[in-house]
């Protein structure tokens, strides 16, 4: 595993939404100006939440059909995912595709029984374009990306965990750092880190000229054009 960044560094990502760190991450790495982030949208349980910065653990979920394994072997397949997400580096986040095309979300994983599992574990939330339900009595303070949200688990079961998915376009690797809100995530590379809250601040300071000159009195177009220049020359 490549060299952690510095917790210190993973905390002040925190600092920023979702769409800051995409922002920002133009600038620091611009051949990810457009990869890395979800493309599709997603339901968020709790957009009052704040964001949350860990690192991803993956899985792969089905739900029409049950599973083809014994209740011992799928019993340890389930402790065996557990054991993943409570793996260190914590804390971890849940990426979990589900393969029911085209029902996608047609079972949910994800409800009280889960997230209070996974948080119990180290987990800071998920991440899926499955569905979710128990909305109510979920663990609090557990972040809730979802494709939608569903009344039954049906046949709900684990295909596979610790690999590469795609969720909503995001293509996540075990232990990638993910930084997500209610607007979506993005995995955030290593040695990106420490250089995202200096290009964010960057980026606010060109903004606010911007914003500054919009409220102005007789604002234009000429206005307009004039703020544009400023801007160019905040380095």
């Amino acid at each position: 595993m490549p060299r952690l960044p510095d917790p210190g560094d993973l905390e002040a990502l925190k600092a920023f939404d979702t769409p800051t760190i995409c922002n920002a991450l133009e600038l620091v790495v611009p051949a990810r100006r457009a990869i890395g982030f979800t493309r599709r949208p997603l339901f968020a349980a709790f957009p009052g939440l704040k964001p949350v910065v860990a690192f991803a653990r993956t899985a792969i979920i089905r739900s029409r059909e049950p599973h083809p394994r014994s209740r011992d072997d799928a019993k340890e397949m389930r402790l065996g995912y557990y054991a993943h997400i409570a793996a260190e580096p914590l804390p971890s986040i849940a990426v979990i595709q589900d393969i029911d095309a085209p029902d996608i979300g047609f079972g949910a994983f994800w409800g009280e029984v889960q997230s209070h599992i996974h948080k119990g574990l180290g987990c800071a939330g998920v991440i899926t374009d499955g569905s979710v339900r128990d909305l109510d009595a979920m663990a609090p303070d557990f972040l809730v990306l979802a494709g939608s949200v569903m009344p039954s688990h049906a046949h709900v079961h684990l295909v596979d965990y610790a690999g590469t998915v795609s969720v909503a376009g995001m293509v996540v690797s075990p232990n990638d750092i993910i930084h997500a809100d209610r607007h979506g995530a993005v995995v955030v590379p290593p040695d990106a880190v420490n250089e995202i809250p200096a290009a964010a601040a960057l980026l606010a300071r060109r903004e606010k000229v911007i914003i500054d000159a919009s409220k102005t009195p007789g604002f234009s177009v000429a206005r307009l054009r004039q703020a544009f220049d400023e801007q160019e020359d905040i380095h």
